[in-house]
């Protein structure tokens, strides 16, 4: 796949953007992605280009572009449970400033940065995260009625701003929880929430895993349920995004 690292203007400077898209010409339905806190890095780019390979643009832009370009903090290879506590010192301070306000700032410029670029398709886009990427697709999705079609978020925490953001929603959503980070119970009272406040969605708690299963390089690493992600997320993009 071709890719690129792009410049995204925003109100507070410029955001620095990984993206990539199919070999051969041609205009692509767009997808921004959002990463995990752990940010831009190979595994990153690895999902990217496989998900451009069906026929997307995809658009990853650093998340915490206001403190430094990617790679914002030095990561291992292998993201270990010995490495986590060092690793989490560290980007906790730049999550917790990434306040709400700023969020739906960075969302407006990135999907108008996404959705001018020569290779994209006019038309809806769709948006995906993980982990707290999860939860800034939400909002995004909620935010953007009218340009979103379909948003996928994967072991987020995609419940914390509660109904309210739910009933803003008016894109298709694919949720997949982590068994260790979700009971059966809490996805009974989410799946409540997204049916009043009528949103179409599919919301799964993927068997054996625990928060971070799609991330090949972290010991939270699940195969099947990384498959089980795909299995999910094409056909939800094909069925919602225009030229799929």
């Amino acid at each position: 796949m071709p890719s690129k690292t792009l410049q995204i203007p925003t109100a507070d400077g410029q955001a620095d953007a990984f993206a990539t898209f199919p070999d051969g010409g041609g205009l692509h339905p767009g997808v921004l992605m959002y990463a995990d806190g752990f940010g831009i890095r190979p595994v990153l780019r690895e999902m990217a280009r496989e998900l451009a390979g069906h026929g997307y643009y995809v658009l990853v832009p650093n998340l915490f572009y206001r403190h430094g370009p990617a790679p914002v903090i030095e990561l291992p290879e292998h993201i270990g449970e010995e490495a986590r506590p060092a690793v989490f010192a560290q980007l906790m301070p730049l999550i917790e400033a990434h306040t709400t306000e700023r969020v739906l700032s960075d969302a407006d410029d990135y999907l108008r940065f996404l959705t001018t670029q020569p290779e994209v398709s006019a038309g809806p886009v769709a948006v995906t995260g993980y982990c707290i990427g999860g939860l800034l697709a939400m909002r995004t999705a909620a935010a953007q009625p009218g340009q979103v079609a379909s948003v996928a978020a994967f072991h987020g925490p995609v419940g914390a701003d509660g109904p309210d953001l739910f009933s803003k929603l008016t894109a298709e959503v694919h949720l997949g929880h982590a068994e260790g980070d979700m009971t059966f119970e809490a996805l009974g009272e989410l799946n409540q929430a997204l049916d009043a406040a009528g949103v179409g969605y599919t919301s799964e708690i993927y068997p054996g895993t625990i928060h971070g299963f799609t991330m090949s390089d972290t010991d939270a690493f699940n195969p099947a349920a990384l498959q089980r992600h795909w299995d999910r997320l094409l056909p939800l993009l094909g069925c919602t995004l225009a030229n799929s």
